[in-house]
């Protein structure tokens, strides 16, 4: 190692920070995941003077074509790399800004150790004037390699600004300011001069997680059904029938679902088939909590608290590993 410069590792998914477009005004219709991460490190030197990077390709992709498997792979290598090497200060993933969101989520709850996991992406590809990539990646390797960025669980670096992974979402389609985390705002900032934290997470996460993924082969399915006015029931029939594990309701307001949707569920909960899907209500709103309602939860549906219908996915992913018992996935909601 050089000096007293931290080990950080850099794992590369793809995404737009690794795209390239015709021109340098070509900001929407670029080629996403075409160039590797060993390039992305090339193109800015400057990190040498913060840390020791050393570099993997995991996947080349554009994020909506991210999975669980890679997730998985993603998780393992992150769990291996802290295993074998107590040097190693940080991890950072360069991913797509569509479903980064998730993926730190995923990793926020399955990484089993407290030194931290940084996503980072970018709003314009590498080609583009004024891309936000090259300063992005920078800052996302100043704060895995920060010792105040320990025990934060995975963090979203992007625009100079940190967010932690369970509430963070993409909030705009273009705009390099795209991540926020709604109400309960951001962790901290990436200037010139360091690396600030002003609040963390109380959830557990990491190093406190209960999720053990090193002998899970698949994971349960879970869909999202989307509510809205007059909302359509063929969607929750069509999962029924698919045989899912589980189905996240995206609820308008606090969860509230159409008395329709009501007496479909209340079929679907008392017909005779053997096993029914975990059906739980988030909101679509994008803040707020879902809490317990008498209507709903004499119907053994749960509440997801305040996590975004995309969030509850996986946490239900990852508790229905462990469990189907609704008292214990109500528990595993409350405290992650």
């Amino acid at each position: 190692m050089s000096g007293a410069l931290p080990l950080v590792w850099l794992l590369s998914t793809g995404g737009t920070i690794a795209g390239k477009g015709a021109s340098p005004t070509d900001l929407t219709q670029y080629q996403g995941a075409t160039l590797l991460g060993s390039e992305l490190l090339a193109a800015v030197p400057e990190i040498a003077q913060y840390a020791e990077v050393r570099f993997e390709q995991v996947v080349n992709v554009a994020s909506p074509d991210m999975t669980p498997a890679v997730w998985k792979t993603l998780a393992r290598r992150i769990n291996a790399i802290f295993a074998e090497d107590a040097a190693v200060a940080g991890v950072v993933v360069t991913h797509g800004t569509s479903t980064l969101e998730e993926t730190a989520y995923f990793l926020h709850l399955t990484v089993r150790h407290d030194r931290p996991v940084v996503l980072v992406g970018s709003q314009r590809p590498a080609t583009a004037l004024s891309a936000d990539g090259p300063l992005n990646l920078l800052n996302a390797v100043r704060t895995a390699a920060a010792p105040e960025a320990r025990g934060k669980g995975a963090l979203v670096v992007m625009n100079e600004e940190i967010n932690g992974a369970r509430d963070v979402t993409k909030s705009n389609t273009y705009r390099v300011e795209t991540f926020r985390s709604g109400e309960l705002g951001f962790l901290g900032y990436v200037d010139e001069d360091t690396v600030s934290f002003y609040k963390a997470s109380t959830k557990r996460h990491t190093a406190e997680s209960e999720f053990d993924i090193a002998g899970v082969a698949d994971f349960p399915r879970v869909e999202i059904v989307y509510s809205y006015a007059q909302a359509s029931a063929v969607p929750l029939h069509a999962l029924v029938r698919e045989g899912v594990d589980g189905i996240i309701f995206a609820a308008p307001g606090a969860g509230s679902l159409s008395e329709a949707e009501r007496s479909a569920i209340e079929a679907i909960v008392s017909s005779s088939s053997a096993t029914k899907p975990v059906m739980m209500r988030s909101t679509r709103t994008g803040n707020g909590r879902v809490t317990g309602r008498r209507k709903f939860d004499s119907l053994g549906m749960i509440p997801t608290d305040n996590l975004s219908p995309q969030k509850s996915r996986i946490l239900l992913m990852l508790a229905l590993t462990k469990t189907r018992e609704p008292g214990e996935i109500a528990r595993i909601f409350s405290e992650y």
